[in-house]
Order: C-alpha cells, then sequence, then structure tokens
C-alpha cells in the first residue's frame, strides 16, 4: 500500500477490512464507531475485546489483531510484528522497567505498551510542588508546638497497652539509628533525581504526595491527644509565651526537619508516625523509579525501611498503632497515585471529572503525562553541554575583550582630538594679539 495509513479516511478502512476478509466487522468499526487509518494504528487486542468493539469470536478477535500488527508495523512479516525475539526481548525489559531496553523500543510500541511518550519537565510545576511542600512542613511545625501544650499528663495519664512496647525493652540510641537511616535513604533518592531522565515529574510527584500525608497528619495530631507511650519520655505543656513566641518554636523545628538528632524534641505528636511516613515514601520512590534489575538496591532499601520502623518502635516514641496507619496511609496513596496516573488514558470522562472535584492537586500534575513514565537516566551534566557552555564562554571572554580595546582606542583618540583642539586654540588666541 503506497499511502500513508495515518492519512486514510473511513472509506479507505473499510475497503482494508474487505480485502483481508472482515467484511462482517466494517458496520461495527466503519459505521457505527468511525475508524479511520490513524485509529487503527493505535487500537489494541484489548481494545476488541472490550466495550464499546467488543467482539465476541475469538479467532476473529486474533487474525484482526494481526493483520493490525501487520499494518502497525509497516508492512513487516506477522512473525516479525510479533514473534522475533527481538522484539520479545525489548517488550519483556519495558515491561520490568529495564531502562538499557526502554531506549531502543520505538516510540509506538511504548505508547502501546502503556508507556507515556513526549513528556516535557514543566519545571514551574516542580517549583510549586516544593512550595506545597515547604507550606505543609511548617504547618506541620506549628501544630506539633500546638499539640506539645496539650500534652496529657503522665501521672494521670499513663502509657497505653501495646503488644510491641509492652515486650520490647527500651533502646536509649535508637530513635537516632532511625533517623540515620532515613537520612541514607534521602541520599540515595537525590542520586536517583540527579540521573533519571524526567526528574522534574518526580520531584512533584513526590513532594505533591509528601505534603498531603504530612497534611493528614496535621489534622489526625490535632484531633485526639494520645498519651506518651514511653515512661523515659520527660514530657509536660511549655509556657511559650504569646503567638511570637509560639512561631519562634515551630521555626526552630522546622528548621531542623524535626529531628531528634538536630536537638528537636517534642512531645504529642503521636498519630501518626512522621518517621515512618518518610522512611516508607522513600523506599517506595526508590523502587518504583529505578530499574527492577537492580535487586541489591530494592532489597537494600527495603531493609532500611523495615529496620527503621522497628528502631522507632524499640525507642518507645510510638505507638505500634502509630507506625501501622503510617506504614498504610503511605503505601495506600502512593500505589492510589500512580494508577491513577498511570491509566489516565483508560479513565472514562465522568472519571475525569471526579478527578478533577476530588483531586485537583493530581490532575493539574498530571494533566500532561499519559502512561506510565519509563526509567530512563541521563548524566544531569554531559559533555556536550558543557562543551557548549564552554565555547559560549569564550566567545563572550573574546567578545568582551575587543570591546574593552575598541573603547580604550577611543578615548584615547578623543584625548588627542582635545589636546590638538586646545593648541589650536591657542595659536588663534597669539595671532589675534
Amino acid at each position: 500500500m503506497s499511502d500513508s495509513v495515518e492519512e486514510w479516511d473511513v472509506e479507505r478502512v473499510r475497503q482494508w477490512l474487505h480485502e483481508h476478509g472482515f467484511s462482517s466487522y466494517t458496520n461495527l468499526l466503519c459505521d457505527r464507531h468511525r475508524l479511520d487509518g490513524s485509529c487503527l494504528l493505535m487500537l489494541t487486542e484489548q481494545d476488541l475485546k472490550q466495550p464499546p468493539l467488543e467482539i465476541k469470536v475469538l479467532g476473529d478477535v486474533k487474525r484482526l489483531w494481526l493483520r493490525l500488527c501487520e499494518l502497525q508495523g509497516a508492512g513487516a512479516r506477522p512473525s516479525a510484528a510479533l514473534g522475533s525475539p527481538r522484539k520479545q526481548c525489548r517488550i519483556a525489559a519495558v515491561e520490568s522497567s529495564d531502562t538499557d531496553a526502554v531506549e531502543e523500543v520505538p516510540e509506538r510500541e511504548r505508547a502501546l505498551l502503556g508507556y507515556a511518550t513526549s513528556l516535557r519537565p514543566e519545571r514551574f510545576k516542580a517549583v510549586l510542588s516544593m512550595l506545597y511542600l515547604l507550606l505543609v512542613t511548617w504547618i506541620t511545625s506549628f501544630v506539633m508546638v500546638i499539640v506539645h501544650d496539650r500534652v496529657p499528663d503522665m501521672k494521670r495519664y499513663p502509657p497505653l497497652p501495646d503488644i510491641f512496647l509492652d515486650n520490647i525493652p527500651h533502646i536509649p540510641w535508637a530513635f537516632g539509628i532511625c533517623e540515620l537511616i532515613g537520612t541514607t535513604l534521602l541520599v540515595i533518592w537525590i542520586s536517583v533525581l540527579l540521573v533519571h531522565k524526567h526528574r522534574f515529574i518526580l520531584i512533584r510527584r513526590f513532594n505533591s504526595l509528601c505534603g498531603t500525608v504530612y497534611l493528614l497528619r496535621c489534622v489526625t495530631m490535632l484531633i485526639t491527644s494520645l498519651s506518651v507511650p514511653g515512661a523515659h519520655l520527660s514530657c509536660a505543656p511549655r509556657e511559650y509565651g504569646d503567638i511570637y513566641a509560639k512561631l519562634y518554636q515551630a521555626y526552630s523545628i522546622w528548621h531542623n526537619a524535626g529531628l531528634s538528632i538536630q536537638g528537636v524534641r517534642s512531645c504529642g505528636d503521636y498519630m501518626f508516625s512522621g518517621h515512618t511516613v518518610a522512611l516508607t515514601m522513600l523506599n517506595f520512590f526508590i523502587t518504583e523509579y529505578t530499574p527492577r534489575r537492580i535487586y541489591f538496591l530494592h532489597t537494600f532499601t527495603w531493609l532500611l525501611n523495615v529496620f527503621g520502623v522497628f528502631f522507632i518502635l524499640s525507642a518507645h516514641e510510638h505507638y505500634s498503632i502509630d507506625v501501622f496507619i503510617a506504614f498504610y496511609i503511605t503505601s495506600r496513596l502512593f500505589m492510589y497515585y500512580h494508577t491513577l496516573a498511570n491509566n489516565q488514558v483508560k479513565r472514562k470522562r465522568a472519571d475525569e471529572k471526579r478527578t478533577r472535584i476530588w483531586f485537583p492537586m493530581f490532575s493539574y500534575f498530571e494533566a500532561n503525562v499519559h502512561g506510565t513514565v519509563p526509567n530512563e537516566f541521563e548524566w544531569p551534566v554531559t559533555r556536550e553541554w558543557l562543551a557548549s557552555m564552554a565555547s559560549a564562554a569564550v566567545e563572550k571572554a573574546r567578545h568582551l575583550g575587543v570591546l574593552g580595546g575598541g573603547g580604550k582606542l577611543g578615548v584615547g583618540g578623543g584625548r588627542e582630538m582635545n589636546g590638538g583642539g586646545v593648541r589650536n586654540g591657542v595659536r588663534k588666541h597669539r595671532h589675534r594679539r
């Protein structure tokens, strides 16, 4: 076929169906659903099986899909289009997040596999998400000051019964180790961001999810004040004075990231564990946006997550229910967000309206991401970029040097002219005399 498939109209699709023995489906595909050439190139086997097409005969589905693969493969043999070992390896690699193979897969095949194509960085959204996270962390710090004033009296309200805390002895240094584990996960995540090709999409996803979970934590801390979980803790309401003193204390907590290794000591912020949220969110993002073949890294981050939670409980800084709810909310929100983001193309129009109402931030941040973000990596600073920057700097320096020399010459010339003018004036005055 000499003409381009993308330029086919509905009648040309009807002719193609007749030529390949699918005349019985011309009414369904051409009359009812008005499929043209570009639509044929986007059809999948699932589209043929599911509503609204819903072809019932399995043999017809397979035969039609075989012809569509030939068409989408630009005239390749069916065996090459469907069963070539190289293509099967590429598709398997893409489905397993093998980044080396993702770059080899053509853009059309990626779209058929559900991966997003033509992704734009949209740096403004990343900056906006960062401002959102900073605002939420400041609100969290202020709420921690408020709940500390409302902490129940330890003599009147002893620690609640807890299966884990009642059977595990208190380890004084455990909470500091937990925060060092969180710092290690943060360093790994920053390293992933530096080399990931779609780093700005990852940044806004991480910031928006963390901000949302910590905003929910502010609400749960304010609603109910639990008794202090450990008898070793010295918790009592503090006299902060006026609102400015409270704001200063909140700034101190915010400035030191709420870490005990930075000297922050707070009580009453138990439901739910903010440290568990940070550990779990970092672990999930690292495992999601690194290739699955790096088993050592994924095993390592999961071990850090589990041991970090264990050290939180061993320090008797939180009840077991605090840690469990924190892990559950963080993991569920992470998976719900990515499920919605990875399946935006398949959602119906009614679902899109519902999403805009209930998840406005998600709808804004993910408006131009249609599918799964592939794990592709690149150096943040390449040789080509360095060479272009160096050549631009040399050219600018050379240009400035030429201008500087010309300016000096011009000044000197002006002085000589002024000097000549003065001498001529003196000669005229003498001649008059």
